[in-house]
């Protein structure tokens, strides 16, 4: 991890769970980490906590389903940091409600959030380290919905769907990499069940306390100690794609 001290990351949906995880592991080993989300008071609370650590935290607020606060983000990193050399695509959301029966604005911030911001913010990424001749990294919090669909259940909505297009869209930008020549890397990493706010802002809090009772789950420092595995790896090796699950896990 030493090469990465001293570098940029930017941290999408790090206001709590693993993003919020994300950006303390990586303020630890000593990078430069800009932390996203809508609730920027929690990643200003965040920066406070981790002052005395190798690495720096800055706080911005992005609402990552609008595309011009998005590009806001890459232009201020650009202009006071040089630009972005790690990107963990972390934000995302689920929505309770049914496909055959769902609403149409429900659907729209599934694809906004899970897939236009992921592609918009790869994209972006990737311009910076092409530009600079980095061999930077890209991380897609994706899950193992992205991979199985499990027992039909009325809370799913878009959710998978929206994953598979992650798991998708990381292996067509693996390959767009290699065809332009770069040593750029891009990881997927799918988790099964972790203990985070993402499934009680999504239905609520007796639904979450039930798929805690009958399920075993990660939690978010789980999937931030897989990130800094595939960062750590040498140059010439890439995780393309890790599969988390907690033992016992029999949702698949």
């Amino acid at each position: 991890m030493n090469r990465w001290i001293g570098k940029v990351a930017l941290v999408t949906g790090a206001s709590a769970g693993i993003g919020a995880a994300t950006v303390e592991a990586l303020v630890r080993e000593g990078l430069k980490v800009v932390g996203i989300a809508r609730r920027v008071e929690n990643i200003e609370k965040l920066r406070e906590e981790l002052k005395d650590e190798k690495g720096e935290l800055y706080a911005r607020k992005c609402d990552v389903s609008k595309e011009e606060e998005i590009l806001a983000v890459f232009e201020w990193i650009e202009e006071n940091l040089g630009g972005v050399d790690v990107l963990v695509n972390n934000a995302g959301l689920m929505h309770a409600a049914s496909l055959t029966d769902g609403d149409t604005e429900g659907f729209r911030r599934l694809l906004d959030v899970n897939v236009l911001a992921v592609a918009v913010c790869t994209r972006e990424a990737v311009k910076s380290m092409k530009a600079r001749h980095v061999d930077g990294h890209i991380f897609n919090i994706n899950s193992v919905l992205g991979h199985y669909v499990f027992t039909a259940s009325d809370r799913w909505s878009l959710y998978p769907s929206t994953k598979f297009a992650v798991t998708a869209m990381t292996e067509v930008t693996r390959k767009e990499l290699i065809m332009a020549n770069t040593k750029i890397k891009i990881t997927s990493i799918s988790p099964g069940f972790v203990k985070t706010e993402l499934v009680t802002v999504a239905s609520s809090e007796s639904y979450y306390k039930e798929m805690l009772s009958i399920n075993p789950s990660l939690n978010p420092e789980d999937v931030t100690s897989a990130i800094i595995y595939a960062l750590g790896t040498p140059a010439h090796v890439q995780v393309c794609e890790l599969i988390l699950r907690p033992v016992g896990e029999t949702m698949a």
